[in-house]
């Protein structure tokens, strides 16, 4: 006999655990279904623990340059990579625990361990158990693609997930995947120690980006010794004495690239294929996404997707803003849509790079007289006190509306600096706001008054 609930959350990442303890605390009985790990990506295999490494790369680069600061150490910096592990997990596991703590004392919510697949529009099976709700919410996140490329059944190779189990140093990783996965991973393991190889399919370092921002990138990387090779247009594998040759198809450079360790960074595709969507009539697209409209609901009544699983962003703060448009909407009376939300994300090398709405193409394509304002970082002092004068600050404005249309910032604290950028622009207010305000010296910030001070029509 099926077990009734008022709602049914399958998957605890940062949309599914907030809705359910939302849900329960409107009075909702809340049956969860976790299969793996509590937390989801972010808390598991995605930000928390790759930004854990990210911090113990950049320690290891700020000793190494001590020197510089006057700062003597004595010998060559050593990483112990076994305590970069337990460091990460200790902080890792600390997330998930909590969430499975959260989740098991919310008063109304009952926690199923185990795998959810629909049998029908309103009714889910986990082992032995038939689970039915009016209302289910499916938030089961995404994993690493690994492509249909020659030679790779024959090696050994790591992804984003399994790349946290490792506690040594790899002598030469190469990373197949020149966007934001692989150059985090890129770039902290050239700076525990590792050779590194990045091989990028296309012509440039995260096509999505303008090129400036690309090549800005590559630069970055190249001067901490990342070999970057791009146009590999014919990838392949195979094994090569302990490790692994990679070969190529490219316009410049040799053909084969050999290492002691493969890192795939290609992708990411939703967890979708094993949940029997089929049997509910919920509709897919070809990638294998959750379709959903601009509230997060699916083709079948009563079914919502949310996070990574529906295609309509990939990160931690777009599927907790799923999350909050569902709870809101349904709980609340409001009529939130995904279309609301401005686009912004952050590449979480060192510098980082914060982005927010539209680049030069877009910007170009939209038909708007488009005005770009761009600054240096070695013009701004506290870049030059930290001596990380690398990258660029750059600005889109609407030049009818003074609108800001879109930014790219990459360098130091960029990702800080973008959200006082993006609250004027969820703001609705002009750019000329920004020259009127007073900045705290010396910050990176007190910048964007000359940021927009001296506008030009985008090229």
């Amino acid at each position: 006999m099926a077990e009734q609930f008022d709602a049914i959350v399958i998957g605890t990442g940062q949309a599914g655990s907030p809705l359910a303890a939302r849900l329960a605390d409107a009075g909702m009985t809340v049956a969860v279904i976790e299969r793996g790990k509590f937390g989801g990506t972010c808390v598991n295999t995605g930000c928390i623990p790759t930004k854990t490494l990210v911090a113990s790369a950049r320690a290891a680069h700020v000793a190494r340059h001590a020197g510089e600061f006057g700062v003597r150490t004595r010998g060559a910096i050593q990483v112990d990579m076994k305590k970069v592990k337990a460091r990460l997990d200790r902080i890792a596991g600390g997330g998930s625990a909590g969430i499975r703590r959260w989740m098991k004392g919310t008063k109304g919510v009952t926690v199923i361990k185990g795998h959810a697949r629909f049998t029908g529009p309103k009714t889910v099976a986990v082992k032995d158990r038939t689970l039915t709700a009016e209302r289910i919410f499916i938030n089961v996140g995404g994993r690493a693609l690994v492509p249909d490329m020659p030679g790779l059944e024959d090696v050994p190779y790591l992804t984003n997930s399994t790349m946290l189990a490792v506690d040594f140093l790899p002598r030469h990783l190469v990373v197949i995947g020149g966007s934001y996965i692989g150059l985090e991973f890129a770039q902290m393991y050239r700076r525990f120690g590792s050779r590194v190889t990045v091989v990028e399919k296309g012509p440039r370092l995260i096509g999505r980006e303008d090129p400036e921002v690309s090549a800005a990138v590559k630069t970055i990387l190249e001067a901490e010794g990342i070999a970057v090779r791009l146009d590999a247009e014919c990838l392949s594998v195979k094994p090569r004495g302990k490790g692994v040759a990679v070969s190529l198809d490219c316009r410049r450079g040799g053909r084969t690239v050999a290492g002691s360790h493969l890192l795939m960074a290609v992708g990411r595709v939703p967890n979708t294929q094993d949940l029997g969507l089929e049997a509910a009539g919920v509709a897919v697209d070809k990638r294998g996404y959750i379709t959903v409209d601009d509230r997060l609901r699916t083709n079948v009544p009563g079914v919502w997707a949310l996070g990574d699983c529906n295609g309509r962003g990939a990160f931690t703060h777009t599927s907790y803003n799923d999350y909050e448009i569902v709870a809101e909407n349904l709980l609340d009376g409001a009529k939130r849509r995904i279309s609301d939300r401005i686009p912004a994300y952050a590449l979480y090398i060192d510098p980082p790079l914060g982005r927010a709405g539209m680049n030069d193409a877009e910007a170009r394509k939209s038909g708007r007289k488009v005005l770009a304002g761009r600054l240096d970082m070695r013009s701004i002092g506290r870049a030059r006190e930290r001596s990380e004068t690398a990258g660029f600050l750059k600005i889109l404005v609407d030049a009818d509306s003074r609108r800001i249309l879109g930014v790219s910032l990459l360098g130091i604290e960029a990702d800080e600096v973008m959200q006082s950028l993006l609250g004027l622009m969820y703001a609705d207010q002009p750019y000329t706001l920004i020259q009127r305000a007073m900045y705290i010296h010396p910050t990176v910030s007190e910048y964007l008054p000359t940021l927009v001070g001296d506008l030009e029509p985008l090229e």
